[in-house]
């Protein structure tokens, strides 16, 4: 049972919402493989991918937030620095540990749960606060 994409996660901004599907496939990919068996193999593999991708996500939203002037920017920069912490954080105890299942079960809660709850909670906010101003300038 994978995370599911549905349109309340929508943030109304194209560009972002791909980005949070790709993020998304990424992470089933790691529980699917985990559900086969193979999920030792995926996890670094899928740990560098994520920590690289959303680095370069997080990199976007930002350039957004400072090109409209968002309100919440440091707050939301924060919660960014955070989750890269966090990925690093697990692929540090990877790299020392291995592929233990301690380290898939992290893995599936900080980046699952993470993307999930700042999606609703954050970046919801962001994209109400976008819309307008890109529907202005598009």
């Amino acid at each position: 049972m994978g995370i599911q994409w549905t349109e309340a996660l929508s943030v109304g901004v194209r560009e972002i919402d791909e980005q949070h599907q790709e993020m998304f496939r990424r992470i089933n990919q790691l529980l699917d493989a985990c559900h086969k068996g193979k999920g030792h193999e995926t996890v670094g593999e899928v740990l560098a991918f994520l920590d690289s991708y959303a680095r370069r996500h997080f990199q976007l939203e930002e350039r957004y937030m400072q090109q409209h002037n968002y309100p919440e920017y440091e707050q939301h920069r924060q919660q960014h620095n955070e989750f890269i912490a966090n990925v690093a954080e697990v692929r540090r105890r990877y790299q020392q540990e291995g592929p233990g299942v301690h380290i898939v079960v992290i893995t599936n809660r900080v980046l699952a749960g993470w993307l999930n709850s700042h999606i609703r909670k954050v970046d919801k906010g962001l994209g109400k606060y976008l819309q307008p101003l890109l529907e202005k300038s598009g």
